[in-house]
């Protein structure tokens, strides 16, 4: 099945102490960084040229106030990092606060179904639904855009699907103050969807990336929580081990249609991978190229850091597409000025390909070319 995208190209660079930078472009690659407390060697006390690096590498940077309030100053392009309802066990919040923490019909807490073990979990889960518990949030999330230089917020957990579970991780349904019956799924999702909303009305002029569970069924409540952001973040990118072939709820070019549904409401994504190896990586970008509309971004842990970077890979320019995205000899190809994108989709058999007059990303020209399943290519005119 071949699944075809609305090509657009837009962009105007956030201002920094660097010169401009042109990020226009759908055959530009865009790199994402999760400046998490593993990156603070970087950010700690850079020299004026580490920060000219990260200002002229990193599209956006994830971080977290308030260790990130002062380094904004030199870094203005970072998403100041909140998790939606994420009440965090033994904190001041949870203390004081023991109202706002969803509970079962006995009156148990209840998590965020994360990391749980030994009958708890590390986060509570917060009710979505409570008008103080949304202030609450949103006076939060202001406070830290004040102190720091941010050019917006990483929303994590907006999730559609209810995750809230017991502490061995089992799925539990709340008990919902406001009916006094257990929550339903449709009331979770208005509730998320009239919370994202909120936010949006508050910070109107900040950018917002939400981090949702993409494969979830699609309805209103969905949609509206879509559309309160810039970016939605795709967590592990293609890498999902639960991505399969073909276009079923979890298949491939189910993935790729619903990266089509979020640029048709306008919205960007973020192949947001967590792969640590060079072919994961590479599959990671090349799908991301077959769907890019010139202000989507990638994240991978392979090579990322100003040490270590893949710079033939995420300071790619292929130039502008000469179409959208289309079937070539079992695999799905996207061709640009500079160079095309290969991918074979997940539990294919490999597939074998003529690709003369081409080399890969190393410079190694490319006469043919096997991909196995689950797998991609980037490939350079030669």
């Amino acid at each position: 099945m071949c699944l075809f995208v609305v090509l657009c190209v837009a962009l105007s660079s956030s201002a920094s102490a660097a010169a401009p930078i042109d990020w226009s472009g759908d055959g530009r690659v865009r790199f994402v960084n999760d400046a998490a407390s593993d990156f603070d060697r970087y950010t700690r006390a850079p020299s004026p040229a580490r920060k000219r690096w990260m200002r002229r590498h990193y599209y956006r940077q994830r971080v977290y106030s308030s260790y990130f309030d002062r380094r904004s100053r030199w870094y203005r392009r970072g998403w100041a990092y909140r998790d939606l309802h994420a009440i965090y066990r033994g904190s001041e919040l949870a203390r004081r606060h023991p109202e706002w923490i969803l509970r079962d019909d006995r009156g148990r807490r209840l998590y965020i179904d994360f990391d749980c073990s030994g009958g708890s979990c590390p986060q509570y889960a917060g009710d979505v639904g409570d008008p103080a518990f949304r202030r609450h949030w949103i006076r939060g999330a202001r406070r830290a855009l004040t102190r720091g230089d941010y050019a917006g917020l990483h929303v994590d957990d907006v999730n559609m699907s209810m995750r809230v579970s017991d502490g061995d991780g089992e799925a539990v349904a709340p008990r919902d103050r406001r009916t006094g019956r257990p929550m339903t799924l449709q009331a979770w999702r208005r509730y998320v969807a009239e919370f994202t909303e909120r936010i949006r009305a508050a910070f109107p002029r900040h950018e917002i990336s939400h981090n949702p569970i993409w494969f979830v069924e699609q309805d209103e409540a969905v949609r509206r929580a879509d559309a309160a952001a810039d970016w939605i973040n795709l967590e592990r990118g293609v890498n999902d081990d639960g991505i399969t072939d073909g276009d079923g709820r979890f298949g491939f070019e189910t993935f790729l249609a619903h990266v089509d549904d979020l640029h048709a409401l306008g919205r960007h994504v973020v192949f947001d991978s967590y792969a640590g190896e060079r072919a994961s990586a590479e599959y990671n970008l090349a799908a991301y190229l077959l769907v890019n509309q010139g202000r989507d971004a990638i994240r991978t842990e392979y090579r990322h850091t100003p040490r270590g970077w893949w710079s033939a890979a995420y300071d790619l320019d292929l130039g502008p597409s000469r179409g959208p995205r289309y079937e070539w000899l079992g695999l799905i190809r996207r061709d640009f000025e500079r160079g095309y994108a290969l991918v074979n989709q997940p539990d294919r058999p490999p597939i074998a390909v003529p690709t003369p007059g081409v080399a890969d990303l190393d410079g190694r020209p490319r006469e043919a070319t096997t991909l196995d399943g689950a797998s991609g290519v980037v490939l350079l005119n030669r």
